[in-house]
């Protein structure tokens, strides 16, 4: 038993024994408690409408290896005697780890909260999902910024100077990033201002699509043939854009010609004709039918109505019935349709 008693870094081999199996136990406790407290919590989420228990469980899963290493260490140093600098650098690597692990545990609180918020709202408003993404991106960037502002700090780093040239050292970054600053705010202005959400049908400028993704630089539109379109945020949002998602109702104006043989009376009936056809239609609204002027070869008539949907089938519906039956009623009244001609008039001015 005399190898027991030698010495190694100021401690008996027993002492250094005794260390490592204070650590083994220490460190297989927690990690069974660990495991068994999550389990237990588990089954009781499933059982409860409580989203408590589910936010416990999330974070306990970001319970690292490392910091359940680090406690039993720490524990196991009681059986031994340390230098007081080996002391003070184990004390400060504990408190190191336990910043760390607080931002993680802090971080899982944060996408558990998001997580749900998401899940509520996709369904009923897709808008306040998208702002729900990008406040959690916010708030997480914060909470790291914290976590390293903390750990510097216990390291010994003197956090105002440092502060006050990263405020420096920020403007001679912004200046050299300005355009993926601008896409960053006009992102934030989209998140806030809600101008599109995913799923709206916008057409901005000569491009049509539907929005796929609202990003932090870019936004993503899938277009009518397929192919993806990606924008960028702070051009998307210096074009003009139309939302026809948020389309309560369609305006439509068409117009016909009719020939100038046309009688006087069979004018007339045309504006009560058409106004007719289209108060028939299902969710059509009639505004106006008007004898608007007198073409080359035609007398023209101009017709207004909106359609009670923004859904385009339904209103090309609505249009192939009122042109089928405009020609059905034509053909009753016998209204001809005029076409593009001309009337060449010779006058012969030969003498005999």
């Amino acid at each position: 038993m005399d190898i027991l008693s030698n010495m190694y870094l100021g401690n008996m081999l027993q002492d250094w024994l005794i260390a490592v199996f204070i650590l083994v136990v220490v460190f297989s406790i927690l990690k069974i408690a660990q495991r068994v407290v999550i389990g237990k919590l588990e089954r009781l989420a499933a059982s409860t409408e409580s989203q408590i228990d589910d936010l416990i469980v999330s974070m306990l899963k970001q319970t690292k290896f490392l910091i359940l290493l680090i406690a039993s260490a720490y524990v196991a140093s009681s059986a031994i005697t340390l230098k007081p600098s080996v002391a003070a650098v184990l004390q400060k690597g504990v408190i190191l780890i336990l910043i760390v692990q607080g931002g993680l545990w802090a971080g899982a609180g944060i996408s558990f909260a998001l997580g749900r918020a998401i899940q509520k709202r996709m369904d009923k408003d897709a808008s306040s999902a998208t702002t729900i993404t990008f406040l959690g991106f916010v708030a997480r960037l914060i909470l790291w910024v914290i976590v390293l502002l903390l750990i510097l700090d216990n390291l010994g780093v003197n956090i105002t100077g440092l502060v006050a040239g990263l405020g420096i050292g920020g403007i001679a970054i912004a200046l050299a990033v300005q355009n993926i600053l601008g896409d960053l705010f006009a992102s934030l202005s989209i998140v806030l201002d809600k101008p599109f959400v995913i799923g709206d049908f916008v057409v901005v400028d000569a491009l049509s699509g539907t929005i796929e993704h609202i990003g932090l630089k870019t936004t993503r539109v899938r277009s009518l043939s397929g192919e993806q379109l990606i924008f960028s945020n702070n051009d998307l949002l210096k074009s003009r854009i139309r939302n026809y998602k948020r389309m309560e109702e369609r305006r439509i104006v068409f117009g016909f010609g009719v020939v100038y043989q046309t009688p006087m009376e069979k004018l007339t009936l045309i504006k009560a004709m058409v106004g007719d056809i289209i108060k028939k239609q299902e969710h059509a609204r009639l505004d106006r039918v008007h004898f608007k002027d007198y073409g080359d070869s035609s007398l023209n008539f101009e017709v207004v109505y909106f359609v009670a949907t923004p859904d385009y089938n339904i209103y090309m519906d609505i249009q192939e019935s009122i042109n089928l039956e405009i020609f059905r009623r034509f053909q009753e009244e016998d209204i001809e349709f005029a076409y593009p001609t001309q009337t060449l008039y010779i006058q012969n001015d030969a003498k005999e």
